[in-house]
């Protein structure tokens, strides 16, 4: 008998016993939706996690702070001229010295550096377009490498010398554009009171509408570098030379292809030198990493239905070896052999897996995809742009290989007991 006999004939006898084997699919086939469906909740949530915190900067690119190292087990600590307080850090407000063109310098200088840029923090009173209504609105940090998740236009263009903006996409109304369409293209004014208390403005073209997100972009405006100077160097009119050019931090870019040894040596020389570096991973990683500890726990209550239906396999081939005796001596004594006997029933096992899968993974797809659709336009509608449930076609393949693979070694235990039946003993059997 050739293969491809053993593999039809393995196909037709997998329905001698209909109910027995559409049983043994359905078991299967709670396993493989469950895998799906958890599966595509994790692409899904983590896609959006990726293009969402694309607005905050590339996976190349670390942010630089020179923090001061105090001691406040005496109480509060001494200023010191020069120093600002940003944020906070582990045990409370973090005080840091500032990076002037001394320190930009020397962290150009750095091994593994490839460019350096301030970051330029910048307050506006008010934007508006025309002589429209003035709104209060933040304006976000330029930071290389980031993405503004859109709702229309383009991203602002980091090499340009054109002042660019995103505006949020609340604000497309208010300002007395008809759609976020017809605001690409008009320019705003950005209102500001300069270090001496007057007033300064600021043009630039809008190129594209921000929709909101994890990252906050969707909630101030998001300017390129020629913007972001143009209103630092309107804010620091007043101001000296040196303050003017000391800042709170700095952005670096980096080589991050060689792994996560090479960007910790990075780190290394950074605080050899005085400085803290923080990635996008250091700041949204742990959470990544809880989403990714809850898909692993859903698909682990999925391999476990998996290997229950295993042992549903197992039973029906058992069934099938018992009942078919007879048959595997008569094929054993015209010359077949044991291998090709096993392998007619891991076959059989195998393609049960094939149709649990398939119908596990396609009802999956249907069903996650509507509730996705239906959860995305009511419980999660402040989120646009996230779809919960997406799928993988990778992800899918693998799903559908890794069911087969467990129904294949299910079958293995009655494929090698009717691949090891003595043909004239079968042949006896009552």
């Amino acid at each position: 008998m050739k293969t491809i006999d053993v593999i039809s004939s393995a196909i037709g006898n997998t329905f001698r016993s209909k109910t027995r084997t559409i049983l043994t699919i359905l078991a299967i086939f709670i396993g493989g939706f469950t895998l799906t469906i958890t599966s595509g909740l994790g692409t899904g949530i983590n896609r959006y996690i990726d293009d969402t915190v694309a607005s905050l900067g590339a996976s190349d690119v670390m942010t630089v702070t020179r923090p001061v190292k105090q001691d406040t087990s005496s109480g509060p600590v001494k200023y010191q001229p020069g120093q600002v307080t940003s944020g906070r850090g582990p045990a409370g407000p973090q005080t840091l010295n500032p990076i002037g063109p001394a320190q930009l310098t020397q962290l150009a200088g750095i091994p593994g550096v490839k460019s350096v840029q301030p970051v330029k923090s910048v307050r506006v009173d008010y934007v508006r377009a025309g002589d429209g209504t003035e709104y209060q609105i933040g304006v976000g940090s330029f930071v290389a490498g980031m993405k503004v998740q859109l709702a229309a236009g383009a991203q602002p263009s980091e090499s340009s010398a054109q002042r660019q903006v995103a505006l949020p996409v609340d604000y497309v109304k208010p300002l007395g554009f008809s759609s976020d369409s017809d605001a690409i293209g008009k320019e705003v004014q950005f209102g500001l009171t300069d270090a001496g208390g007057a007033r300064q403005t600021v043009t630039a073209t809008v190129v594209g509408i921000a929709e909101a997100g994890l990252g906050g972009t969707g909630t101030s405006a998001s300017p390129n570098q020629a913007t972001t100077d143009a209103l630092f160097a309107a804010q620091s009119t007043g101001l000296s030379a040196d303050t003017a050019s000391s800042y709170t931090s700095a952005t670096i870019r980096f080589d991050d292809t060689a792994g996560t040894a090479s960007t910790q040596s990075l780190k290394d020389r950074l605080s050899a030198a005085g400085y803290t570096g923080t990635t996008l991973q250091d700041t949204l990683g742990s959470f990544k990493s809880i989403i990714d500890a809850i898909v692993l726990v859903l698909n682990a209550f999925a391999i476990i239905a998996l290997l229950a239906a295993s042992f549903g396999i197992v039973n029906t081939l058992f069934m099938s070896v018992q009942e078919r005796t007879r048959e595997i001596g008569l094929m054993k004594a015209m010359g077949m052999g044991g291998g090709k006997v096993f392998g007619l029933f891991s076959f059989e096992a195998t393609f049960i897996g094939l149709l649990g899968s398939a119908v596990g993974v396609g009802l999956g797809m249907l069903a996650g995809t509507a509730i996705g659709s239906a959860l995305g336009t009511s419980l999660f509608s402040s989120l646009p742009g996230l779809t919960l449930i997406a799928f993988n076609p990778v992800n899918i393949l693998w799903i559908v290989l890794l069911v087969m693979g467990i129904a294949f070694l299910a079958g293995t235990i009655p494929a090698a007991r009717a691949a090891r039946q003595d043909p004239i003993e079968s042949l006896r059997y009552e």
